[in-house]
Order: C-alpha cells, then sequence, then structure tokens
C-alpha cells in the first residue's frame, strides 16, 4: 500500500477504532452496572474506564474484572469429598461449646452458614510466633510421614529452608509416601522453575496455582492464592501467616520478621483435608480422598473447639470478613488486631469505630515500616479516623509485623493468612482457623503484649504534626486501596 493510500484510509481507521473502543467501554460500563457491585466501587471503575482512554481499559482488565459464583468443584465431586471425609460434627458438640458465650454460638452457626463450615471439638493447638520454632516442627512432621503430605504456601523460596523443606520432600516421596505441594505462581513468581522441576522429577506432585502466562496473563493476575496450609497424615494441619523463606528465620532485610503460625491436632485436620483438595481440584487435577481415619495419639498443646472458614473472589460472600465483622459487633469487652496491612473495608472500619465509640478497649497494631512503602502509606491513611473514634494505634518498631490475628473477648480468636485489607477481603483465596477457647485466647493476648511492649503507641496530637507531604501521599494512595 503507498503512502498516498495510508493518509487517505487513517481517517477511517481512526473512527473503526475509536468506535471500537467506544462499544468497549459502553459494553464494560454495561456489565459493571448489572453486577450491583458496591456502588462506590462500581462508579470509580466507571470514571476510570471514561475518563482513562486505554488506560482505563487495561487496569479494568488486570484488576476490575469479577468471577464471583465460579465453581471451584462441581456438586458431584463435592458430593463425594464431603460423603467421604470426616466433615460431621460430633454429636455432642453443643454440649462441648455450652461454656462458650451465646455470641461466639452465633458466630459458629454464621460461620457454618457462610462456608459450610462444621465446628470441630477437641482440637490441640501450638502457637509458634518464631520461624525457627515454626519450621524445626513442620521439618520434623514431616520426616514422619508415613502416607500423605499437602503442602499449600503463597511463597515456597529456593532459598536455605526452602532447599530443606524441598529435600524432606522429594526423600519422603522417594520412601512411597504421596506428595502434593501447591504454590501460588505470583507469590513465588521470583523462584526458578529448576527448583520446582527438581521435585516434579523426584515424584513430588507440584503445581502452581492459576499460572500466570500469556494470553491469560490479564485474567489471572489480580487473583493469588494466598492461603499457608499444610496437613501431614491427615492427623497434623498447620496454617497461619508464614511462608516458606528465609527471612521468617534471619528477618531478611528487617531487624526480624514477626509472624503467627499454628499447628492443630484432631478432628478440625479434616477440614484443612477439605480446603486442600478443592484447591487442587480447581487446578484440573484428580480429586484427593481422604485418608481413612487412623488410631487417635495424644497430642500436648492447648484445647479449644474450631472452624476453618475458606475465602475468595470466587465466593458469593466474603465469608472471613463478615464472619470478623460479626466478631467485632458483638465484642463486649476488646477487640485486638494484628496486621501487616490496615486498608479495612468500609463496613469493618465502621464496625471498629462503633466498638470503639461504645468503650470496646479496640487495639490495631501494624509495622511502623512493612515490605510495602505503599500499603505502608496506605494503610496510615486510616489512622485519624481510627483516633479520632478512640481505636488504640500501635506502631510495631522492633522488624516487620506480618502476623494476622484477631482477638475478641475471652473466648474467641483467629488466626490465618488473611490481612486486613481490601485484597485479602475481595481479591485473594485466604483461609483462617476460627478458635473458640478461652485458653487460645489468654495465649494469643499474651503474644500481643509483648508486641505491644516493642510498639509505639500514636496519639492524635502526634499524628496531626507529620508532615503535609505525607499527609497528602496517604489520601492519594488511598485511593488505590481497593487494588492494592
Amino acid at each position: 500500500m503507498t503512502l498516498p493510500s495510508l493518509i487517505t484510509m487513517s481517517p477511517w481507521l481512526y473512527w473503526v477504532s475509536f468506535l471500537a473502543y467506544a462499544v468497549t467501554v459502553l459494553s464494560l460500563v454495561a456489565v459493571i452496572v448489572s453486577e450491583n457491585r458496591n456502588p462506590l466501587k462500581s462508579l470509580a471503575w466507571i470514571t476510570v474506564l471514561t475518563t482513562f482512554p486505554v488506560g482505563g481499559l487495561i487496569l479494568y482488565i488486570f484488576f476490575g474484572r469479577s468471577i464471583k459464583n465460579t465453581r471451584m468443584i462441581s456438586r458431584r465431586k463435592r458430593r463425594r469429598l464431603l460423603q467421604s471425609e470426616s466433615r460431621e460434627e460430633p454429636s455432642d458438640y453443643s454440649d462441648s461449646l455450652k461454656s462458650l458465650s451465646p455470641v461466639s454460638r452465633q458466630q459458629i452457626e454464621l460461620a457454618r452458614s457462610l462456608a459450610a463450615a462444621p465446628v470441630y471439638t477437641d482440637n490441640r493447638v501450638e502457637i509458634f510466633a518464631d520461624g525457627r520454632e515454626k519450621f524445626a516442627r513442620l521439618k520434623e512432621d514431616l520426616k514422619n510421614a508415613r502416607h500423605t503430605i499437602l503442602l499449600q504456601y503463597y511463597i515456597f523460596e529456593s532459598d536455605k529452608i526452602g532447599s530443606e523443606i524441598a529435600d524432606i520432600l522429594i526423600a519422603k516421596a522417594k520412601e512411597g509416601v504421596k506428595v502434593r505441594v501447591i504454590y501460588d505462581h505470583i507469590g513465588s513468581i521470583k523462584v526458578r522453575n529448576r527448583f520446582f522441576k527438581t521435585m516434579r522429577e523426584a515424584g513430588v506432585e507440584i503445581y502452581p496455582f492459576f499460572r500466570v502466562v500469556f494470553p491469560i496473563f490479564a485474567t489471572r493476575i489480580n487473583w493469588r492464592n494466598h492461603r499457608k496450609i499444610c496437613v501431614i497424615d491427615g492427623r497434623i494441619g498447620y496454617i497461619g501467616g508464614m511462608n516458606i523463606a528465609d527471612r521468617y528465620l534471619d528477618g531478611g532485610k528487617f531487624e526480624s520478621w514477626h509472624d503467627l503460625h499454628l499447628r492443630v491436632a484432631g478432628p478440625a485436620v479434616a477440614a484443612f483435608h477439605y480446603s486442600f483438595a478443592v484447591d487442587w481440584n480447581f487446578m484440573g487435577n484428580q480429586l484427593i480422598e481422604p485418608m481413612p481415619s487412623g488410631t487417635p495419639f495424644r497430642e500436648s498443646g492447648l484445647k479449644g473447639a474450631m472452624q476453618l472458614v475458606t475465602a475468595g473472589p470466587t465466593g458469593e460472600w466474603s465469608n472471613i470478613g463478615m464472619v470478623m465483622l460479626k466478631a467485632i459487633g458483638n465484642a463486649k469487652k476488646r477487640v485486638w488486631i494484628q496486621t501487616p496491612y490496615f486498608l479495612p473495608t468500609e463496613g469493618l472500619l465502621r464496625a471498629l469505630q462503633a466498638a470503639a465509640l461504645a468503650r470496646v478497649d479496640v487495639r490495631v497494631m501494624m509495622p511502623a515500616r512493612s515490605d510495602s512503602a505503599i500499603l505502608t502509606h496506605a494503610s496510615y491513611s486510616y489512622v485519624k479516623e481510627c483516633l479520632r473514634a478512640g481505636i488504640k494505634i500501635y506502631l510495631f518498631e522492633r522488624g516487620m509485623l506480618h502476623s494476622k490475628m484477631m482477638v475478641v473477648d475471652d473466648d474467641f480468636a483467629t488466626v490465618g493468612s488473611t490481612n486486613f485489607d481490601f485484597r485479602s477481603f475481595e481479591h485473594n483465596f485466604e483461609s483462617n482457623l476460627f478458635i473458640y477457647s478461652t485458653q487460645v485466647n489468654e495465649a494469643l493476648r499474651r503474644r500481643f503484649m509483648i508486641d505491644q511492649a516493642d510498639s509505639r503507641r500514636l496519639n492524635a496530637a502526634e499524628w496531626r504534626r507529620r508532615p503535609l507531604s505525607q499527609r497528602m501521599l496517604e489520601s492519594v494512595v488511598r485511593l488505590l486501596s481497593p487494588i492494592l
């Protein structure tokens, strides 16, 4: 085609391109409106699409799409898994929970309604606030595995501790133990494929969750499997906030890296298996049948009733966020929260403010400096509103605080993978253990107080004196909170 003809055709190409873009944007606006999302969020996306040509469309493709009500497992397979798995509540569970407050029993019913989460009694739990202790215990349990190992982590680094775990998994696979591993592709994006390939070649069944490759890159990057679950022989389970990485041992670029992880023994481990099996099946793998119940064995640790609640962008409800909202609203004495990032939804922020204004002891602890400068500034943008309502804000100063924990009153607590932010509540696949136990509640309160001694409490006068440039940056970054 000659240059004159190109010049002649260019206006037509321009108008055809413009018309195609306009139709695409209008179609997306119609989709957003028809989905009946939060009005503020819908208006924000409509504004972005109509105000920022091309760029707004790219942002929406990456961060605006919804996969709500997508089925992670077929009804037939779900029934098969439920029938074969020991997810039945004990017949005397109501007697076991009589010592709990009425509000805790109400929260149990809410979690059952939202996530079909059975409550299991007579479990034992160990709390790890130190990475060395947690990984030493985990390695011991992995080495003692006889039948199955199910391992799921957001980040599985190829560093020293990651290599040690990988070597154990390879050795167990060679012994005939069935070893299955899920890692998040985005969370472990920096890890060389050779690290995972070595395990796969040795007999470990290992797969990335939502592998991000072109051309489906844009359809998956915003949804991440943030869960950290391990099941050993169907008897021992691990859950919490620690990934597999050396920073949980040496602090990485921080003085120290603080996190919480739980080791659970008892009937509740069946729920851990169920969660892993659903994710495994969602990735296109064969359904994992649970192990037959073995001979009961005694374990030490704190005793408590438990529910494992999972949530993700495919669900109809924000399961974990809704149970937390109910717990905060029911609080009579205290609500203590530890989180690395504090970007609450509007409902959770109002619930915390209402509790504090009602003279409930509400405390929020976050790191003075997190591993993300953007998220630190975004978290700080909520401080003023919290202080005005009487919420006590503590900035942890002895390293990176990565714990995800909430303690309410005397008999309820939750620990898991869920950060107190938009991403965890709306975009990530998360799992939290909801624990109804005065023993566990008291132990976590003691842990909170130990960390509080290494924290600085903010006051309103001090906060008002921070530089104008910092306040402006916080306000700008806050606009991005729903997609951070």
